[in-house]
């Protein structure tokens, strides 16, 4: 093959400094570099914007809270303050004034908070919400058959389940706190406060006898209220609780620490997780004197600071509507009331404002409807004082 060489170019390259072209290569380098950092930060600020528009556009929640605080401001100012109606929902549709009206659920949300630090039996029991007053549940008494087959052989018919229908009798609960109307026009009164603490007060009052002691008539029934047999689980009707006698027909036997022990196994080792002790404080302090047999104290002061003080290692719950230690009474409860007790109630709170009964105060009349019954009776245990 012919190949022609030109003098010309063969001298140009022979004049190219080696170290010229590394110091182009070097530059070169430097420039592309610059331009990928360029590149990346402007990645970074559309990626930063993105997100920005995404974390705005799922933000519903802070419209909502926004929307909230406009009405409980309109309701707390217009409402309670002056009497003002114009922009209140009224929860009566043929007089509107009748039916009180909707508390906003900021306000609602502190009465609950209230209730449940100060109520003791709502604080360790099921609750739930509801739309309306009729209210059931449905409650399996027996679980569906199983068994074991090997991988080849037939599966046989099992047994279908058993439910009992429960229905919480309800009832109105109803608080009627009063102010001045100079604490009403002061615009420093925290009246919002002020009425959430008041309203959940005087409702943990009702609602604290109701659940222990309530007959179920137009008010919840409560746990005490219900039917009691000696009878183990499994062999008692469906609803009734079992009791362990304390062995004295005036307090306790000369062994009280073998009745507790009784009382305390006699419920399923599944409801003993969370199972709490519950009586008033005039039977918690003779709680607190009795001993075992080798003069060791059956209560166990709590040794963490906010940890409860303990009896028989499980926490005790003071709730004064619990009976005296005397003769026949059920001075003590145990057991898993999360399991054994419920407590259904229509989510809004009612508000009547009333600055004409009681001049020159004005009465705020709440109402809520509640509801409890026992939902599962083997959950919860009783000590009855007798022989």
């Amino acid at each position: 093959m012919d190949m022609t060489f030109n003098p010309a170019t063969q001298a140009a390259a022979a004049s190219v400094d080696p170290a010229a072209a590394s110091f182009d290569i070097l530059a070169r380098q430097d420039k592309a570099e610059a331009d990928i950092s360029a590149l990346r930060s402007d990645v970074e600020e559309v990626k930063l914007r993105v997100d920005k528009i995404g974390r705005a556009a799922a933000r519903p929640a802070l419209a909502a809270t926004a929307e909230a605080a406009s009405d409980t401001t309109g309701f707390v100012d217009g409402y309670l303050r002056t009497g003002s109606t114009a922009e209140i929902k009224s929860i009566s549709g043929v007089v509107p004034t009748d039916g009180g009206y909707a508390v906003p659920r900021q306000i609602d949300a502190m009465i609950v908070r209230e209730l449940v630090e100060i109520s003791p039996i709502r604080a360790i029991a099921q609750v739930v919400q509801t739309g309306s007053a009729g209210y059931r549940k449905l409650v399996s008494t027996g679980a569906t058959a199983s068994g074991w087959v090997s991988e080849a052989a037939g599966r046989p018919e099992t047994a279908t389940p058993i439910f009992a229908e429960i229905a919480p009798p309800t009832g109105e609960l109803y608080a009627n706190p009063a102010a001045s109307q100079v604490m009403l026009d002061d615009v420093g009164f925290d009246l919002e406060a002020w009425l959430a603490g008041e309203i959940a007060m005087e409702f943990a009052r009702a609602e604290g006898a109701a659940f222990v002691n309530g007959s179920g008539v137009n008010q919840p029934e409560g746990f005490l209220n219900a039917p009691v047999s000696t009878l183990a689980d499994g062999t008692r009707p469906f609803g009734t609780m079992q009791y362990v006698g304390s062995g004295d027909a005036d307090g306790f036997d000369t062994n009280p620490d073998a009745k507790m022990i009784d009382l305390v196994h006699t419920l399923k080792s599944g409801h003993r997780q969370g199972a709490s002790f519950v009586m008033n404080s005039a039977t918690l302090a003779e709680v607190r004197k009795l001993k075992t047999a080798d003069g060791a104290f059956l209560w166990q002061p709590g040794l963490v600071e906010g940890q409860p003080d303990r009896l028989l290692g499980y926490p005790v719950v003071e709730a004064e509507d619990m009976p005296d230690i005397a003769a026949g009474s059920f001075p003590i409860a145990f057991g898993n009331f999360r399991h054994g007790y419920l407590i259904a109630e229509r989510s809004a709170t009612q508000v009547l404002r009333d600055p004409f009964t009681n001049k020159p105060f004005v009465h705020f009349y709440a109402t809520k409807r509640v509801g409890g019954q026992v939902l599962d009776a083997n959950a919860i245990k009783l000590l009855k004082i007798e022989a």
